[in-house]
């Protein structure tokens, strides 16, 4: 009798970017916005991490997605 459970599936490695990585990649701000990620992953708080705010502002602004989302800056 054989047992499932004790089957290791191998892991798929999944190279196709996904919906979010799609939105993010459209927005020309990829860059800033992993940097912003990997400062809050880091640091666990988003007031550390001001001056990748700040980057990612400016290259969204930069890039025109304020019109494309129709964002406001508040």
């Amino acid at each position: 009798m054989s047992n499932n459970k004790d089957k290791v599936l191998p892991e798929v490695e999944d190279d196709e970017p996904d919906d979010w990585d799609k939105r993010i990649f459209s927005t020309g701000c990829a860059i800033e916005q992993d940097k912003l990620n990997d400062c809050f992953f880091n640091k666990k708080d988003w007031r550390k991490c001001q001056k990748q705010m700040a980057a990612f502002r400016e290259c969204w602004k930069r890039e025109g997605n304020d019109q494309r989302t129709q964002s406001k800056d508040v």
